[in-house]
């Protein structure tokens, strides 16, 4: 398995551990002008949550992938929290933010995977 698609699997576990739901992983190797290798997208109930999955997915990430985000957006509002891992992108948001802006669907050829709600 490769180092970036461990990190994939290390950050959906740390999403699945504060109860982040509905995540799609978008592979968007190969396709022209992507700006990370990965998406990983989730769902949190409320700005607290939002918040708590990014803590997550941190201390996740660093403990078990050796990996810090570069930079992290979005934290004051917690409607949507963006971390960027270099070769993949983590987005974590208020369900209706997500709704609005839609970003799964912008990347129309790309593979899609969506991973099971843990409840």
């Amino acid at each position: 398995m490769t180092k970036t698609k461990q990190l994939v699997e290390v950050i959906t576990e740390g999403i699945q551990e504060k109860k982040g739901h509905d995540i799609v992983i978008v592979d968007m190797q190969g396709i022209d002008g992507a700006i990370c290798n990965y998406f990983v997208i989730c769902s949190g109930n409320s700005p607290t949550q939002v918040e708590a999955i990014m803590d997550s997915v941190e201390e996740q990430a660093r403990e078990k992938a050796g990996e810090k985000p570069i930079r992290v957006v979005g934290e004051q509002q917690a409607q949507w929290i963006a971390m960027d891992y270099v070769d993949v992108m983590v987005h974590i948001f208020l369900p209706e933010t997500r709704e609005f802006y839609n970003i799964e669907k912008l990347w129309e050829d790309a593979g899609v995977t969506v991973v099971p709600n843990l409840d």
